[in-house]
C-alpha cells in the first residue's frame, strides 16, 4: 500500500446491491452513532446487507443495519437494529429524496468504513433496480470474461 493511500478500514460491504442494483450517484454520509456502536464498529462488526435508507421527513435513516452488542458493555448497550440518522448536507438530502420521490429511486448502503480520522462513515448509492433479465446479462459477461482469460492464460 502507497504511503499517500488514504488509510480507510472497511467494516461491512454490500456486494449484493451491485448484482441487485445499478448503483449510479455515490454519497458519503456520516452516522449518528452511540458510545457503544462505535465500538463494536472498530472491533470490525457490522451487517449491512438487508439494510437500506429512507427518508423520514426531512432527514435520512438507515434501517435494519446490524451493528451486533459491544461485549464489553453492561445494560446500556445499544439496540442492535435500531433505525440511525444519516448525517448529510440539505441539498443532498433533498436530492435523495427528490430522486426516491419523483424517479422511483432505491437508496442502498453499499459500505460502511472508519475514515482516517477514526470517524465511522458510510458510503449510499442511487440505485434503480435490475430486472431478472439483466442479472442473467451480467452474469453471463462475467462467465465469459472468466473463460477468455482461462483460455488466454492456457493458450498464450
Amino acid at each position: 500500500m502507497a504511503a499517500d493511500a488514504p488509510k480507510q478500514k472497511t467494516i461491512a460491504e454490500n456486494r449484493r446491491a451491485r448484482f441487485d442494483y445499478f448503483l449510479e450517484d455515490y454519497i458519503e454520509a456520516g452516522i449518528q452513532l452511540l458510545g457503544t456502536e462505535i465500538k463494536a464498529l472498530r472491533d470490525g462488526r457490522a451487517n449491512i446487507a438487508e439494510s437500506y435508507v429512507s427518508p423520514e421527513g426531512r432527514e435520512m435513516v438507515l434501517i435494519n443495519a446490524d451493528i451486533p452488542p459491544y461485549k464489553m458493555a453492561n445494560r446500556f448497550n445499544h439496540e442492535p437494529r435500531r433505525h440511525r440518522k444519516l448525517l448529510l448536507h440539505r441539498k443532498q438530502i433533498d436530492k435523495l429524496i427528490g430522486a426516491v420521490q419523483r424517479d422511483g429511486r432505491t437508496i442502498v448502503p453499499v459500505r460502511l468504513y472508519l475514515n482516517e480520522a477514526g470517524k465511522a462513515k458510510l458510503e449510499i448509492a442511487l440505485a434503480k433496480g435490475k430486472k431478472l433479465h439483466d442479472k442473467r446479462e451480467v452474469s453471463a459477461e462475467r462467465d465469459w470474461q472468466r473463460d477468455k482469460a482461462r483460455l488466454l492464460r492456457d493458450k498464450g
